[in-house]
C-alpha cells in the first residue's frame, strides 16, 4: 500500500513538472517574439507621432496657384513646415537644413516633397512664395491659403502663431511653432522633427520611412 502510493506521488509529480517545463517554455517563445517585435519597430531621432490624427485639415494653393492637399504626394515622404517669408531667422535655417537633406539623399531625394506653409498669407503672395520657396530647392513647393483656412489649418496641426506689431502696421513679425511634421508614403503622420535637429539625423530617419513597404 504505502509502496504503490509512493509510486503514485512520483507519477503526478513527473506530470505536473512536464507541464510547468511546457508552460515555460511557452512564456520564453512569447517573449522572445514579443522582443523580437519590439527590436524590429524603427527608432527615430525625431518624435514618433505615429497615429496621431494630424492632416485632414490641409488645403491650399501652391505657389503656382494649384489647390493641393496630402493625397496629391501619396508614394512619396512628405515634410511640411509652417512659418512665414519674413522670417529672419528659424524659417530659412528650415528650409536650407531641408536642401542639404536633400542633398545627401542622393537619388532617394525624389521621393520626398518638401512643403513650406505660410502663416502670413497677409504679406506672403503666390508670387512672393514662388520666388521665395523654390530658391533653397527647385522642387520645394510653397502653400498658402486665406487666413480663416490658413487658421484651420494650423489649429489642425497644434501650431501656435500670432503677430508680433512692429513700428507700422505691415511691419510685423510673426512668433510660432518651429517643428517640421513627417508623412510617409501611405500619407500618414509619422514624425515630428524639433528645430535644429541635424541633416544627418533627418536624412537617416526619412531613409527608414523610405525603405518601409
Amino acid at each position: 500500500m504505502s509502496s504503490c502510493s509512493v509510486a503514485g506521488v512520483s507519477q503526478q509529480t513527473r506530470k505536473f513538472l512536464r507541464g510547468c517545463f511546457c508552460g515555460f517554455l511557452t512564456l520564453s517563445l512569447l517573449a522572445l517574439m514579443g522582443c523580437q517585435q519590439e527590436t524590429a519597430q524603427p527608432k527615430f531621432h525625431a518624435i514618433d507621432m505615429t497615429g496621431a490624427p494630424y492632416g485632414s485639415a490641409l488645403s491650399a494653393t501652391d505657389h503656382t496657384g494649384k489647390v493641393r492637399t496630402l493625397a496629391d504626394f501619396r508614394g512619396k515622404v512628405v515634410t511640411l513646415f509652417f512659418g512665414f517669408t519674413h522670417c529672419p531667422d528659424v524659417c530659412p535655417t528650415n528650409l536650407a537644413t531641408m536642401a542639404q537633406v536633400l542633398d545627401r539623399l542622393g537619388p532617394d531625394a525624389q521621393k520626398v516633397q518638401v512643403l513650406f506653409m505660410t502663416l502670413d498669407p497677409e504679406r506672403d503672395t503666390q508670387a512672393l512664395l514662388s520666388q521665395y520657396v523654390p530658391q533653397f530647392n527647385s522642387s520645394f513647393i510653397g502653400l498658402r491659403a486665406d487666413l480663416a483656412q490658413t487658421q484651420i489649418i494650423a489649429q489642425d496641426f497644434k501650431v501656435f502663431f500670432q503677430k508680433v506689431p512692429g513700428s507700422s502696421a505691415g511691419d510685423y513679425s510673426l512668433d510660432h511653432s518651429a517643428g517640421t511634421y513627417v508623412f510617409d508614403k501611405q500619407g500618414r503622420i509619422r514624425l515630428y522633427v524639433k528645430h535644429g535637429e541635424t541633416a544627418d539625423n533627418i536624412v537617416a530617419d526619412l531613409k527608414q520611412l523610405l525603405a518601409a513597404p
